[in-house]
């Protein structure tokens, strides 16, 4: 992370630090690989569903700011921090969110470390609850890229596909992957306590500096209110009626 940090430095942006999120994933979890003496199947499974994870997050983030001003999220911390701007965006940003990732990435650490029971019905309830998760991020991304582009929606707010179940889709898809990878994680001495991991993920998104910060900015859009209504905030549900018609 303080590597990552000297970059922002170089570039001027802060939200490097998104991009090196999913990459710092995949490097820790293959660090624990290389060093531990166990081996076997499962630390292969959880450090490959990481590593697609990380890999889509980081390329996605890397597109999507391409050509871009920086962030608007860190655009308002530079302006905000005045003097304190490069000691807080360190210790605020970079190494908070080392932190926090390696607190996340406990359950793959303790996958690679012990040996744990064999492949079983965790495992494989495990992996297709990952694959729900990742579907819901990688399609709900996907939706949104795709709807942005489209000239004709300029101004307007993405409610099709996915998002018309929830207002959230690839935050409950991220969430949902933890949890996936804590139940592979259940095989294994002490897996049940890495439930740290998934539960600070569902609460950074939920309560701190995903789904808040992006509803405060949606809250500007003239057509956020009613969709509001009608959508539940991260679970998937059929949308509620219009209060004004029975569509």
């Amino acid at each position: 992370m303080t590597v990552w940090f000297l970059v922002s430095l170089i570039k001027k942006r802060n939200d490097l630090a998104d991009i090196a999120w999913g990459l710092g994933f995949i490097i820790l979890a293959w660090v624990a690989f290389l060093i531990s003496d166990e081996s076997g199947t499962r630390p292969l499974i959880a450090n490959a569903l990481v590593t697609i994870w990380g890999l889509r997050l980081a390329i996605h983030i890397y597109n999507r700011n391409k050509g871009k001003p920086e962030d608007y999220r860190y655009n308002e911390w530079r302006k905000s921090w005045g003097k304190l701007f490069y000691l807080r965006s360190y210790f605020q940003i970079y190494i908070l969110q080392g932190m926090l990732l390696f607190v996340i990435v406990s359950p793959v650490l303790l996958i690679n470390k012990k040996a744990g029971l064999p492949i079983n019905f965790l495992d494989v309830l495990g992996v297709w609850l990952w694959l729900i998760g990742f579907y819901f991020e990688t399609v709900g991304d996907a939706q949104l890229i795709k709807f942005i582009k489209n000239p004709a929606n300029k101004g307007k707010l993405m409610k099709e596909g996915l998002w018309q179940y929830t207002r959230h889709p690839n935050y409950f898809g991220e969430t949902v992957q933890w949890w996936g990878i804590w139940l592979i994680a259940l095989s294994v001495p002490y897996g049940f306590w890495t439930i740290i991991g998934p539960l600070t993920i569902t609460v950074l998104i939920t309560k701190i500096s995903g789904i808040p910060m992006l509803e405060k900015k949606m809250n500007e859009h003239p057509e956020f209110k009613e969709y509001k209504e009608k959508v539940s905030v991260f679970f998937p549900l059929p949308p509620k009626k219009s209060k004004n018609n029975d569509l």
